[in-house]
């Protein structure tokens, strides 16, 4: 897992801030630290979030939240924070780590308990990744063997839910780096996560490849903290803003090839 870190996009101007995690009920928009938008992601996960040349923080959702950051008129701070335990459990919210949590994340009924989620801003489904001529393209090639999955993520609750049907022994990795690199040194026979980071991967390493997608209809929100209803609207109307406008559709190009179905 890599270090925590914290980067900063420049934008001018700022918004009245305070401690302790942002307005809470509909009042007065507040940030937690005074001409920063302070986003918790988890590093890496590319192309959502990942480090670029020279370290800087970039990606499909880092130039999502730029847009609410530019609206907010401040700059976007980004903080490398635990998923499981942090951000989707609404901990990195509620201690005030972070305004809004941004990690391509999949909006769910157990995560809603956590935290609010902003309009869905990408859809998504699991897929499956393996070695470049395994010949495996569905779970129910892999009894026996070892599927590898990412903790607190809709993938391993999908792994999870079909270990009995299918008999494969479900593997734990920390992040996304770590998990597809267990299929490229063989530690597990496939790996289950959300077909844009996967498709991705394979693009770049082509010793593996995607052979299968599961549909879910998982669909990405940005969170915030509970109650947040000033922050949330905010994000919602600049996301409703970029669709509106194409600037959506030019950054879903930019990092994915392709202009939005």
């Amino acid at each position: 897992m890599l270090p925590a870190l914290t980067l900063a996009v420049a934008v001018t101007g700022c918004v009245e801030s305070t401690t302790g995690g942002g307005a809470q009920g509909g009042g007065e928009l507040s940030l937690i630290a005074p001409g920063s938008l302070t986003t918790c992601t988890h590093l890496p996960y590319e192309p959502f979030q990942f480090p670029g040349e020279g370290g800087k923080i970039v990606g499909f959702d880092v130039d999502l939240v730029d847009l609410v950051a530019r609206d907010l008129g401040v700059q976007q701070k980004i903080v490398d924070a635990p998923f499981d335990e942090g951000i989707q459990s609404g901990e990195s919210l509620n201690s005030g780590q972070c305004d809004v949590a941004a990690a391509a994340m999949t909006i769910t009924e157990s995560r809603q308990q956590n935290l609010d989620f902003s309009d869905p801003y990408f859809d998504a489904e699991q897929a499956l990744l393996v070695k470049k001529g395994s010949g495996i393209t569905d779970l129910s090639q892999l009894r026996g063997k070892k599927l590898g999955v990412q903790v607190g993520t809709t993938g391993k609750d999908y792994a999870e839910a079909h270990k009995a049907e299918f008999g494969y022994e479900v593997v734990d990795f920390d992040d996304l780096a770590l998990q597809e690199n267990g299929v490229q040194i063989g530690k597990v026979d496939a790996a289950i996560n959300d077909n844009g980071v996967l498709y991705n991967f394979a693009k770049n390493n082509p010793d593996t490849e995607v052979t299968k997608e599961f549909v879910t209809g998982d669909k990405y929100g940005i969170g915030v903290r509970k109650g947040n209803t000033a922050l949330l609207t905010k994000v919602n109307e600049s996301l409703a803003k970029a669709k509106q406008s194409g600037e959506y559709d030019r950054i879903y190009e930019k990092w994915f090839g392709k202009k939005p179905e």
